[in-house]
Order: structure tokens, then C-alpha cells, then sequence
């Protein structure tokens, strides 16, 4: 099985990075990107982008708006992934099959099960690609 340890951009450690199998990482739309402290994250640790090649990569979003921005969120959130060298998956087709997994808001029910489906995929893809 796997796994999973859940940390705050301000909790989160480069050892968190490097002991994981795969990173999903999330964040509130700002400007129609991630917010600065996630991107904060991402620029601290770029010494550590080659430790992460080929470990499985995720993003999630959320906004205060139906279009406010959650998919180029989540975009900025890949990129930072793919730079990092990490295989990027998106929520499975039984969820919504797009980019990841957003809302508006607090989650609702549907949408935390995506959410799960999500981290169920990410597991799986982690323990295949650990093998």
C-alpha cells in the first residue's frame, strides 16, 4: 500500500520531496496562478528538481469564482512538476479526467471523492512505477 503525508507549504521539507514516491500538490488561484508560497516552495527546492525525475506528480485548485482561474492554477503547478523532472497524471476518467481536481470553494461531496480517486490514481501509479 501506500502512504500518504499531508504538509502545509510552511510544514513541507526538501526530505518530504526526496522520501516521497509522488508529490500532489494544491493551492488557491491568485492572478490565475498558484499562490507564492507553493511557488516558494517550488524555487527553494529547484536543487533537488533532478532527485525528482520520474516520481509521479499531481495538482489540485480551488477559487472563489466558477471561472476564476482553476485550470491555469493547476497548469502552473504542472510546470513546476514537469521541471522537476515528474511523470504529471490528472484526476481518472471515472472522476472527471481533466487536469486535476478542482472547485469552487470548499470542496463539496462529488468533488472530494474526485479528490480521492485522485490520490487513489497517484498511489497506484507510485507503487507501479516503484516496482
Amino acid at each position: 500500500g501506500a502512504k500518504a503525508l499531508l504538509r502545509s507549504t510552511q510544514e513541507v521539507t526538501k526530505e518530504d520531496f526526496l522520501n516521497s514516491a509522488g508529490v500532489i500538490a494544491g493551492s488557491p488561484v491568485y492572478f490565475g496562478a498558484m499562490a507564492w508560497d507553493l511557488k516558494r516552495v517550488f524555487d527553494e527546492y529547484v536543487i533537488i528538481r533532478k532527485k525528482m525525475e520520474n516520481k509521479v506528480g499531481a495538482a489540485f485548485s480551488t477559487s472563489g469564482d466558477a471561472s476564476g482561474g482553476k485550470e491555469t492554477t493547476m497548469m502552473s503547478i504542472v510546470q513546476c512538476l514537469l521541471i522537476y523532472g515528474m511523470v504529471i497524471v490528472g484526476d481518472p476518467m471515472d472522476a472527471t479526467g481533466h487536469y486535476g481536481v478542482a472547485c469552487v470553494g470548499a470542496p463539496d461531496e462529488k468533488t472530494s471523492e474526485n479528490a480521492r480517486k485522485l490520490g487513489r490514481r497517484v498511489a497506484e501509479l507510485c507503487i507501479k512505477l516503484g516496482q
